[in-house]
């Protein structure tokens, strides 16, 4: 019994020093694009990133399933899915909206925290065995709160002040979510790395087309050794070993205590751009963080439950 004990202890410390892990990595990679974006053109920038990472994440899906290419139609369209709203949408609206010197990391990684409500509201839409109750609609709205608080608009100049692009920002988050619950909703037998990995070349062949279309050009590009370790950084630790941690955690925890990433990302996105960037962290950033998480509280009441319950942290 002992020994079963020790064994569980271990793996519940395996499972928590990974998962600080993945939201350092991540929380940081909000640090990664707002250095890089000052050398590269953002939705290029955005771009060059799936284009590292696609390759590497077929590598390991070459790796890790018996069959790394989609076969049939189902497959293909939760693919494109993935490719249009969780990559190139998401990355092109985020990468833009942090050109903005009002959008600071910790800012950005507090409004794309917004990506679990903003799930269940397309959820409702696209997944009716997916119901929102009375309070769950109160936690949606309370969130919703909090990142027009995060915002801060100023009502005599609606697009000042950041406000146009923590909106864009909001748009990522939209984008992520509706492409998460467009891969729900998916009946296709598809492996979720294969998924991922093809929605990664895939979405970063349609964000070099919006590149090209807004006038982006590699030209514009400098290569520091700043820029290249902005790129190489996001190519192969947030997307390509983020993922591989990512998808081993949500193994061992399950969709709910994963998604909690998104919660604790924000604290090592503000703390890292603080030390590497020197961004400032204000009251506004903080209030709508802890008003969001109220909301996620509110939300997933029910599933947040069941977890502590599981790890016989409640009756």
């Amino acid at each position: 019994m002992a020994r079963r004990g020790e064994r569980a202890d271990v793996s519940r410390l395996r499972n928590l020093s990974l998962f600080l892990v993945l939201a350092a990595v991540w929380g940081s990679a909000f640090v990664a694009i707002k250095a890089g974006l000052a050398y590269v053109p953002p939705v290029l920038f955005a771009a060059l990133r799936y284009d590292v990472a696609g390759v590497v994440m077929l590598a390991y899906a070459a790796y890790a399933v018996d069959d790394p290419i989609p076969r049939g139609r189902d497959a293909w369209l939760e693919v494109l899915s993935g490719a249009v709203f969780i990559i190139a949408a998401y990355h092109s609206f985020l990468f833009v909206g942090e050109t903005d010197p009002a959008v600071t990391s910790a800012v950005a990684a507090v409004i794309v925290s917004l990506s679990p409500l903003l799930t269940t509201v397309f959820a409702r839409a696209f997944l009716p065995a997916e119901r929102l109750t009375a309070i769950g609609a109160l936690g949606l709205a309370i969130g919703l709160v909090g990142a027009v608080v995060l915002a801060n608009p100023d009502p005599a100049n609606l697009t000042g002040g950041g406000t146009g692009a923590k909106l864009l920002v909001l748009l990522a988050a939209a984008s992520f979510a509706l492409g998460s619950v467009l891969s729900r909703a998916s009946e296709a037998d598809i492996s979720i790395e294969t998924m991922e990995a093809w929605s990664m070349l895939l979405g970063a062949g349609l964000t070099h087309v919006v590149s090209l279309a807004l006038g982006e050009s590699i030209a514009g590009a400098v290569w520091t050794t700043e820029s290249l370790l902005a790129l190489g950084y996001l190519s192969v630790v947030a997307s390509g070993i983020g993922f591989l941690i990512y998808f081993d955690l949500l193994d061992r925890l399950g969709p709910i205590e994963i998604n909690l990433v998104s919660y604790v990302a924000p604290v090592f996105a503000a703390v890292v751009g603080w030390l590497v960037l020197d961004e400032g962290i204000t009251a506004t950033t903080v209030a709508g963080f802890l008003i969001i998480c109220v909301g996620f509280a509110l939300v997933k009441r029910a599933a947040i439950r069941e977890e502590l319950r599981a790890a016989g942290l409640v009756r």
